[in-house]
């Protein structure tokens, strides 16, 4: 595919920049010069995929950086003049955030030296109305930096040499940032209400959702399959309130899973689940559940995260099932989240998705309910009396009393006699017990058993 000429907004001056508001920087360069391992250093944390493979990065991946008594915002962006079927949506999301930004870091390989594309971006960044510094990565032998002097002829006034591999030149690249950036008091942006992660297999909505949520074209949306590659943070504001998306990358089997990057958003999904405060597993109502769907709910079920399956497409179902026969269907296929409620959405059309989101801030407040002691016992007492453990061993353990110890997953500990015999099963019953006899109707709980006499159980257990 033919590269897109190179066109990037003119922008005249940077004009009063409200009170407060966290100044940003924006990472640009052509392909594999280190613009995500120069967030990364500069974060100093993992945020973006590092990748040999041109085109990783497609979307814009943010990060908050704090840096001494300053607060800066770092975008990291795609390559520009990547030959790629999306070439076009990555410069866009390029040009968005240089528009938006109060400095840019133009990032060349100091290894490789210039190339024409190079100067070809500079050309296009003189123009754009903003504060620009040249940042030569890769710095890393002294023959590196008499390379790195090649850019010189760009005619950049601010120039840095890094390397952001080992964090060499950072300190010295974060001054110079300071000093360009505008000045004033500016406060870290308060905790999100809600913390969403949203996940499910490749061409399910995630990314129509996240952009439907936020009210712009955050990220790229397509129909080619692995389009979003990074699992992209996404603040927001919506009836005002505060959220936090995490739009991930849409996945596979692992068995077929082609690359690094591939493995590395498997991963990046899964620490999403785990910082998420409530987990949307979404799923296509035109196809059937598949491996990869069972996979993500036995995650979010093994991390305790609160659920909504959202059925992304409902108005593509043309009536070929009632939602009541949907919902036996999935809890035929996701067992494991047969508690998690089920929100119908058409994330295009902007279906249900305020109500996908009260729904949500219920879970929340139900996974940071914390039962009294005495209400707890009552329902422990009775779900003893429903049903009491099998015997195991020739003994038949029994409740004692518990206590709720945590919150967010809501976690019991229940004291009994020879707790090490009581099965997996009956730990589902009494789960399902707890939540139909207490406000924890739509959430996983977590139930933790102890002896009474430590002494005994560290007997029981040797037996």
């Amino acid at each position: 595919m033919a590269r897109r000429d190179i066109a990037f907004p003119e922008i005249s001056g940077l004009g009063e920049r409200p009170a407060g508001t966290i100044p940003s920087v924006v990472i640009v360069g052509r392909p594999n010069v280190g613009k995500s391992s120069l967030l990364n250093c500069l974060a100093r944390k993992r945020i973006s995929i590092v990748d040999p493979m041109a085109g990783v990065t497609r979307d814009r991946i943010s990060a908050l950086v704090q840096y001494g008594t300053h607060l800066i915002e770092l975008w990291d962006t795609g390559g520009i003049g990547t030959p790629d079927d999306l070439a076009a949506e990555v410069e866009t999301q390029i040009e968005t955030a240089i528009v938006r930004a109060d400095l840019v870091l133009f990032v060349v390989d100091a290894q490789q030296g210039m190339v024409p594309l190079d100067g070809e971006i500079a050309n296009r960044l003189r123009r754009i109305g903003r504060p620009v510094v040249l940042v030569a990565n890769k710095v890393e032998h002294a023959k590196h930096a008499l390379i790195a002097a090649e850019f010189g002829k760009l005619g950049f006034e601010n120039v840095a040499n890094v390397s952001a591999k080992n964090s060499y030149g950072r300190t010295d690249l974060m001054d110079l940032l300071v000093s360009l950036l505008p000045a004033g008091e500016v406060t870290a942006p308060a905790e999100p209400l809600l913390r969403l992660a949203i996940v499910g297999r490749q061409n399910v909505g995630k990314s129509t959702l996240t952009n439907t949520l936020v009210g712009e074209k955050r990220v790229i949306v397509s129909a080619l399959p692995g389009t979003t590659r990074d699992a992209v943070d996404v603040r927001f504001e919506r009836n005002g309130k505060s959220y936090l998306a995490v739009d991930t990358a849409g996945l596979k089997r692992k068995s077929k899973l082609a690359d690094s990057v591939e493995f590395y958003a498997l991963a990046r999904a899964a620490r999403a689940i785990k910082r998420c405060d409530v987990a949307l597993l979404m799923v296509d109502v035109t196809a059937e559940i598949s491996r990869v769907d069972k996979q993500l709910a036995s995650t979010i079920e093994a991390d305790c995260k609160p659920c909504i399956i959202t059925v992304n497409k409902w108005d593509l179902a043309n009536g070929k099932f009632t939602t009541e026969e949907y919902i036996k269907y999935l809890n035929a296929h996701l067992s494991g989240l047969s508690f998690a409620p089920v929100s119908f959405i058409c994330a295009q059309e902007e279906m249900n998705v305020d109500e996908t989101l009260q729904l949500a801030q219920s879970l929340q407040n139900q996974a940071r309910h914390q039962v009294p002691t005495a209400q707890l016992n009552a329902i422990i007492q009775l779900a003893a009396q429903t049903r009491s453990p099998d015997v195991a061993r020739g003994k038949r353990p029994n409740l004692l009393y518990g206590t709720q110890i945590a919150v967010a997953p809501p976690t019991f500990l229940i004291f009994a006699s020879h707790p090490h015999l009581i099965s997996d099963q009956y730990t589902r019953f009494l789960a399902n017990f707890l939540r139909r006899n207490l406000p924890f109707p739509e959430i996983p709980l977590r139930i933790l058993y102890r002896a009474r006499n430590r002494r005994r159980e560290e007997a029981d257990a040797a037996e």
